[in-house]
């Protein structure tokens, strides 16, 4: 088998911007955005003011912050000489100051009206990403594997991590507001510079949190009220150059906030051998992330957000691959394959909050454009594969997103919302096969190929509500209950009405414990949920292997038990237990069937998923350190859609361990600064994928340690600094497989990358 290519060619954006929602998006999103402040926060409690500021890690716990009375709930506005002196170092004018206040009161709300409460939460502030090796340079993906029970996996995958073992049932939040998946890019469409702070919700998520409950990934922006920025060079091994910019400030009552990426390297995917090197796996890759946001009166703001991605991918070629013998020669060189892909990310988001005194709301509006273009190598792919798919995907989804809440007294606060889109989903295959003898089942000799064009365009639409209440039960004891509905209008159309309840108790000063139940409703992604018109390749050599069962994909129907504890076990050290249990009907997976590297989505007819999680954090001056652990079993029995695309038979009845199933997952870091000197380490551990047939076995265990050191240089005293780093990838240069190959819904061999160094200069503007 062979793995190779990138997909070419991007299609014109025909009727992206088109569309009645995405022109007014647009529009509105004229001014670019930034990132608003870090939030360091406890799980089911809104942060207060130092922990906006914490710049840490912050291994938090399930709290529900006691309510004041309605009259005292929002603090008067402050003058501006008390802003100014609970502003940050770097809002050097009152007006700065000023400015600052009130957009921290916004996010503040924010966080009231968008509570976590009764969800593992797990929060990566600013000066943790900075702190890192690498730094800012960490691509995002690679970041979020320093979170409890997020696993590493190739970037075919997409995204190239798991939380929990689940397939990418992952949603991303920016601001509150969901940030639409792609259409199974390679690589994360997101960059790490516009980050100010970020948290990973787990276990049983508030209502107000439907469709990807794998996990939200939950980002707040950066944001500036005194102008500021950096401009850097990164880069060394692999050919690895990386330009970045970013840029923010405030005008008025005005901020704004914008970052800029570019990337050039030769290991844009990973290798499908052990080599340092791997043979045509070179990648260009652009991001953009603009932020702005305007005051329109003291409690209301205004906010725009636009995010640009375009990358393109050759895909690494597999040496050594011997020809299926139906085309061309009997011996062709398999590193001469010329496969590409091309992909494209566009979204932009505009969002009016209002801040009252006895609730807050929020209305945003979004549209989001993907796609993706796999170019094959026809011939090669012919002489190895006996067929070459030049695979397309386009998606242009326009939504519309509302969440208010309201206190009702010291014991209840009501919350309300509901989320609408409306997607568009094109998805092409140009398939070049061979003939077959239906009598024989082979190839006649001397055959020519043949082309067939299979096209499917569906427009989908997904609808969701909620309400919830928080009771606050007693000053310890705090009870989250909620109902969601969802209906789901696709390939197929369904609804489900899902409970929540979570309790929170805090029975002393530091200790923090929940509990909590949820119904989830898990859609599939309506791009990967398309299915062939498998008629079509009768007699070729692009026909089921197995059956001709081709059910349509449906929504994940599921029941979640998650508790834990979190202890402040001493000042600076605190700690957090977590286990769960997870039974789904109607499991959704994916895998890449073929060679073009694009996910598939099908559904189990029944699956589970239980394991726990432990972390640990520990700062102390300018020391901090924190370590997690996380131990897993997910199993499922019997494909129930998308039959056609199992070569394993075992597959549509057996139970099994799911391919995306690692059972020991760890992350580790520690990081000191002693003076304008910052020493920096931290690794993964995995025990491995699994591997063999039916998934019984796993790939070896691994553990990568990355290591940095970077200094500040001051070339004079009103100058801000230019700092000077070095980094080493894989310092022990560890040869470690990620998958095999062999298992459902794998082409080819993945390997993590060896070792690298590479060196980078910042300097502050």
């Amino acid at each position: 088998m062979v793995v190779s290519g990138v997909v070419a060619g991007h299609k014109p954006w025909r009727q992206t911007l088109c569309s009645g929602t995405a022109i007014a998006t647009l529009a509105i999103a004229g001014v670019l955005v930034a990132p608003a402040k870090g939030t360091g926060q406890t799980s089911g409690t809104a942060p207060d003011s130092s922990q906006i500021k914490m710049p840490e890690i912050v291994v938090t716990a399930p709290k529900s912050k006691p309510k004041p009375k309605r009259a005292a709930r929002r603090p008067a506005p402050q003058s501006a000489a008390t802003a100014a002196a609970a502003a940050p170092a770097n809002a050097t004018t009152a007006t700065e100051a000023a400015l600052d206040a009130k957009m921290n009161a916004l996010d503040q709300a924010r966080d009231n009206l968008l509570p976590k409460l009764g969800a593992s939460t797990y929060v990566i502030s600013r000066q943790a990403i900075e702190t890192q090796p690498q730094g800012d340079n960490t691509p995002i993906d690679k970041a979020i594997l320093q979170m409890p029970g997020v696993s590493y996996d190739s970037a075919v995958s997409n995204p190239d991590f798991h939380v929990r073992n689940e397939y990418a049932n992952v949603q991303i939040r920016i601001n509150g507001v969901v940030l639409p998946e792609g259409v199974s890019a390679l690589g994360p469409f997101l960059d790490t510079n516009f980050v100010g702070s970020m948290s990973l919700l787990t276990g049983t998520l508030p209502a107000e949190y439907g469709l990807r409950t794998a996990g939200v990934l939950d980002i707040t922006s950066r944001s500036f009220a005194t102008p500021g920025g950096e401009v850097s060079l990164y880069g060394g091994s692999h050919q690895t150059v990386t330009p970045s910019f970013d840029y923010g400030g405030s005008v008025g009552n005005s901020e704004y906030f914008v970052t800029a990426r570019g990337n050039w390297n030769d290991l844009g995917l990973e290798n499908p051998t052990s080599n340092i090197n791997a043979i045509h796996d070179e990648t260009e890759q652009g991001k953009f992330f603009g932020y702005a946001s305007t005051l329109l009166d003291e409690s209301t703001r205004f906010s725009v957000i636009s995010a640009i991605s375009y990358s393109a991918f050759q895909i690494p070629n597999n040496l050594g691959q011997t020809p299926l013998g139906d085309f061309g020669p009997a011996n062709y060189n398999s590193a001469l394959l010329n496969e590409n892909e091309y992909d494209t990310y566009v979204a932009n988001i505009a969002t009016l909050q209002k801040k009252g005194t006895d609730g807050d709301g929020q209305l945003s509006v979004y549209s989001r454009y993907a796609s993706v273009d796999f170019v094959p190598d026809v011939f090669g792919d012919l002489v190895f594969n006996d067929v070459a798919s030049h695979v397309t995907r386009e998606s242009l989804l326009n939504g519309i997103q509302g969440d208010a809440s309201y206190v009702v007294d010291n014991h209840h606060t009501l919350r309300f919302g509901f989320a609408t889109s409306e997607e568009h989903t094109d998805v092409g295959d140009v398939a070049t096969v061979l003939p077959v003898d239906p009598t024989t089942g082979l190839v006649p000799p001397g055959s020519a190929p043949l082309s067939i064009t299979d096209d499917d365009s569906k427009v989908g639409w997904n609808l969701g509500a909620y309400i919830q209440d928080e009771w606050k039960l007693t000053d310890q004891l705090t009870l989250n209950s909620g109902l969601r509905f969802d209906q789901l209008f696709q390939y197929v159309d369904a609804n489900q009405l899902s409970p929540r309840f979570a309790l929170i108790y805090k029975p002393v000063e530091g200790t923090a414990i929940h509990a909590g139940f949820a119904r989830y409703f898990t859609p599939p992604y309506q791009a990967q949920a398309a299915s062939s018109d498998i008629a079509l390749f009768a007699n070729t050599t692009n026909a089921p292997p197995l059956t001709t069962l081709d059910d349509p994909v449906k929504p994940e129907r599921s029941s979640y038990y998650d508790v834990g504890i979190d202890q402040t076990v001493l000042p600076g050290l605190s700690m957090g237990l977590d286990a769960y249990y997870k039974n789904a009907r109607d499991m959704l997976d994916d895998g890449q069937f073929g060679s073009a590297v694009v996910l598939t989505q099908f559904n189990y007819a029944q699956g589970y998923s239980e394991g726990g999680e432990y972390k640990l954090k520990y700062n102390n001056g300018n020391f901090k350190a924190y370590t997690n652990f996380a131990y897993n079993i997910t199993r499922a029995q019997g494909v129930e859609s998308n039959q056609y695309l199992i070569e394993d038979e075992s597959y549509l009845t057996d139970w099994h361990y799911t391919d995306d199933m690692q059972r020991m997952t760890g992350s580790a870091g520690a990081s000191y600064r002693w003076n304008d000197t910052l020493f920096t380490t931290d690794l993964i551990y995995g025990s491995g994928l699994r591997d063999g047939f039916d998934n019984t076995t796993h790939a070896p265990p691994y553990t990568v340690v990355n290591v940095g050191v970077s200094h500040d240089f001051h070339w004079s005293p009103n100058a801000k600094p230019l700092t000077v780093r070095f980094d080493v990838v894989n310092l022990f240069d560890d040869i470690y497989e990620l998958r095999s190959g062999c298992c459902i819904g794998e082409f080819a061999p993945q390997y993590g990358a060896r070792r690298g160094y590479f060196i980078g200069l910042s300097q502050k503007l």
